[in-house]
């Protein structure tokens, strides 16, 4: 008997069928009244408040389904800074720098090369969300140059950032605004007197950080690497040069020097990238109104351009200045596909954040932990596992905490578990939710780098096919990470200066 083919579906034809699913489920929730408590801080006190499912099938939400896609293509971050995360990745290749800088390499063993891309990747969570955009073309293309399988790289890059979102050597932007939350929702009912400390978590990060990639090099030379088939390699004819290297690389360090100048108070003419009108740096460097977030990725491309076209002056890879023009395009060779992934995605992602069935269904696993009467290790693997699955619908960090943290808080406070560690656990929970869900925008970005560099027929990315075959590697992470919380606690270990797991 002949075995039936099996339908594969591609990304755009999933992202269709998904958006088309949260319409109907809207519809159908809208109908029966379903809806949902959400508990925020809201002026110094706590407001619950009835959030209910929307119709987007109703005359108010097919207005907004019509009349959104444009609007909200144009204001979608990720693509803006996606292409400028290209443009600076195409010069440093059209110019040859980057295989000047990376071939030598070819020498170090796998399981090296491995280990320094989670490395690399779980450290760029200092970036935010920018860590995903920059860090997987990079990687690809170092892949490339060191002779291996770029679509391994992207993988591993993903899970990198991913998977060690909530870890790092120093806190970020989503660090700091999660603090600002927890604070919120210690002080309106607990406790007056708490003060946050962006530097709670350095100790529990920084460890986690290397046992991660340590740990992770291991499950990804064992579990994924075998299952990812390899690609076609392709070489080029660039000039490498080592007087432009040389040259390149001293205008990198007065860059860096310039870069690190703007963000340093209190000098002649610095701090140029920091909000003044603050008080504490870190207020400064990563508040709100504080340039530095949204000048990194430009800061990057400037400083790319410069290197790159001194490099590729000097190894006469780039001629003249229209191979500089045209180097900056170089990377989007064989990626008009992303953008069409990004408008589907966006749109699917606008729809569900418009329904509010994310919110709704987060409601729901929040009221049904506040239950619970556990203490100890049972409510922490509880919380775990809420906000994992949390994420499948709400993949943005800052939009579970602002559900989760009212209620959880003062819960963990109860169990004798400080407001910081607490935090810490939904970080560690919230990175592995962002590897399982498909309304994730830089999983759908991952997938079109995949596809940049699938050079085999045989090689059929589609967003199902992804998420199982990161399926098992996903899951094993999953657990190292509950064995760091979990030890940590039972150990009693620092988090950071002056912090511990327990009150």
């Amino acid at each position: 008997m002949k075995k039936k083919k099996s339908i594969l579906l591609g990304p755009v034809i999933t992202i269709i069928i998904l958006t088309f699913a949260i319409m109907i489920i809207s519809c159908i929730s809208s109908f029966f009244g379903i809806d949902g408590e959400v508990t925020k801080v809201t002026s110094g006190s706590l407001e619950t408040s009835v959030v209910s499912i929307k119709n987007i099938l109703s005359k108010e939400g097919l207005r907004f389904f019509f009349s959104s896609p444009v609007e909200t293509f144009k204001n979608f971050k990720p693509l803006v800074l996606l292409i400028i995360s290209l443009m600076a990745v195409s010069i440093g290749k059209a110019s040859g720098l980057f295989k000047a800088m990376f071939t030598p390499l070819r020498t170090l063993k796998p399981g090296v090369v491995t280990f320094l891309t989670l490395f690399v990747g779980i450290v760029s969570s200092f970036l935010g969300e920018y860590g995903f955009i920059l860090v997987m073309p990079l990687i690809a293309v170092i892949y490339q140059y060191l002779g291996k399988n770029s679509m391994l790289g992207i993988l591993t890059a993903f899970l990198g950032v991913s998977m060690g979102y909530g870890a790092g050597l120093v806190f970020n932007y989503d660090d700091y605004q999660l603090g600002l939350l927890t604070k919120e929702a210690v002080t309106v009912d607990v406790d007056k007197d708490y003060l946050f400390n962006a530097w709670s978590n350095t100790y529990a990060m920084a460890a986690a950080t290397f046992i991660l990639s340590i740990i992770g090099t291991i499950i990804i030379e064992t579990v994924l690497k075998p299952k990812v088939k390899e690609a076609i390699k392709e070489e080029d004819e660039l000039t490498i040069s080592k007087k432009g290297l040389i040259w390149s690389q001293i205008a990198f360090v007065i860059l860096m020097l310039i870069g690190i100048y703007t963000i340093i108070p209190g000098l002649p003419g610095s701090g140029l990238l920091l909000d003044n009108t603050k008080v504490s740096y870190v207020e400064q460097l990563l508040g709100e109104k504080a340039p530095f977030q949204d000048a990194f990725g430009f800061i990057f491309l400037i400083i790319m351009m410069i290197c790159s076209g001194i490099y590729g002056a000097i190894s006469k890879n780039l001629k003249n200045t229209n191979d500089f023009s045209v180097g900056l395009s170089k990377e989007f060779d064989n990626l008009g596909y992303i953008f069409i992934l990004l408008f589907f995605s966006s749109l699917m992602i606008s729809i569900l954040n418009w329904t509010n069935i994310g919110t709704v269904f987060g409601s729901w696993l929040i009221s049904f932990m506040s239950n619970l009467e556990f203490t100890g290790i049972p409510l922490i693997i509880t919380m775990f596992i809420i906000i994992i699955l949390m994420s499948l619908l709400i993949p943005d960090t800052i939009t579970k905490w602002q559900i989760a943290s009212p209620i959880l808080i003062p819960l963990f406070m109860k169990a004798n578990i400080t407001p910081d560690f607490t935090q810490f656990i939904f970080k560690a929970a919230d990175s592995v939710g962002k590897g399982i869900t498909p309304f994730f925008v830089y999983f759908i970005i991952m997938l079109a780098f995949l596809e940049k560099y699938n050079n085999k027929e045989t090689n059929k990315i589609t967003v199902f096919g992804t998420l199982n075959l990161l399926r098992p590697t996903v899951l094993i992470f999953m657990v190292v990470w509950l064995l760091i919380v979990v030890g940590w606690f039972i150990m009693g270990l620092p988090l950071g200066p002056n912090m511990t797991p327990t009150l």
